[in-house]
């Protein structure tokens, strides 16, 4: 087993250990977007992984595709450089279409979450349709501005909010303050299909929020 920067061993509940090996046939285009867009937004690497979190090592790695990000990492990261997981997927489908096809963009998929763009890009409001794997990621904690909605598909979900503890089942829904400490996880071994949606909001000062 590899260990984490900084020698400790792998923490799953720990972003900068959530994401595995970089699999360049399923995100090919994520790294060089990644650097794109932090030297756009004009941010040091150390500044960067900072703000997202993560150390600047394991950014590093994002960068040059010898990682794969997770979607939450994903999440955070948009929200970092002020844009949309799909810019992020390097996604530029028209501005100008209201509509998303069925079918016209296929899944991606980060450290066994897949997940399918459901709405337009460039927006305040972000939508998937996400699949969630029973066991992954189900003690990383998220604490970022904004809200979150997710409507319940398929299968059941766990979602902590603070202390409390909510199972979710096919046709519940929740929608909630995204500076309430939240984890997601499936409930079930077949894992979690939902709709989630999510606002892009950027918090003025980054580093006075808590760390997840």
């Amino acid at each position: 087993m590899s260990s984490s920067p900084g020698g400790r061993p792998p923490d799953p509940r720990h972003p900068a250990d959530a994401a595995g090996e970089a699999s360049q046939e399923t995100l090919p285009h994520v790294a060089p977007q990644l650097r794109a867009l932090r030297r756009r937004r004009g941010l040091t690497l150390e500044a960067a992984a900072q703000r997202a979190e993560l150390s600047p090592a394991h950014l590093s790695r994002l960068e040059t595709g010898r990682r794969q990000p997770s979607l939450p990492m994903l999440l955070g990261l948009a929200r970092v450089y002020g844009t949309t997981v799909s810019e992020l997927l390097g996604e530029k489908p028209p501005e100008s279409e209201p509509v998303v096809r069925a079918g016209r963009m296929g899944p991606a998929e980060a450290d066994g979450w897949s997940y399918r763009r459901a709405g337009g890009p460039g927006r305040a409001m972000q939508a998937l349709r996400v699949k969630v794997p029973y066991g992954a990621q189900g003690d990383l904690v998220r604490v970022h501005p904004g809200e979150e909605w997710l409507y319940v598909l398929a299968g059941r979900l766990r979602l902590t909010l603070g202390d409390v503890v909510h199972e979710l089942s096919p046709g519940d829904s929740a929608h909630f303050d995204s500076l309430t400490p939240h984890r997601i996880a499936a409930a079930v071994p077949e894992g979690a299909e939902l709709l989630f949606v999510h606002t892009l909001l950027q918090s003025p000062d980054p580093h006075s929020h808590p760390h997840a």
